[in-house]
């Protein structure tokens, strides 16, 4: 099965995205520990990060990809999580757009 794809815009360099994801990451794990539990998230690339995660049960495995003018999230949704796709890609755009400064109205 295709993973879902989401692209959000941005203008910034390289590295100061890599920070802001940084920085959301640590924000990330300690806000939600209690509901999604580990978010194991490594860099295997200059810009790319790999994330794993399991929320309600369920595992969550994607990618976040840096490009010049956006991001390139990736994530395979499990089972009954195809059914919240919509919601799922909203909040990504949602998170991403407010952390890059692209966020659409």
């Amino acid at each position: 099965m295709k993973p879902l794809e989401v692209r959000v815009p941005h203008d910034l360099g390289q590295d100061e995205v890599r920070r802001r994801l940084d920085a959301a990451l640590v924000h990330a794990r300690r806000e939600y520990a209690e509901k999604v539990g580990e978010i194991d998230a490594q860099w295997e690339e200059e810009n790319r990060m790999r994330i794993r995660l399991a929320v309600m049960g369920m595992n969550f495995d994607g990618s976040i990809d840096i490009l010049v003018e956006e991001l390139l999230v990736q994530l395979e949704l499990p089972g009954m999580a195809k059914l919240f796709a919509g919601k799922i890609r909203e909040g990504i755009e949602e998170r991403l757009g407010g952390l890059l400064g692209s966020q659409q109205v």
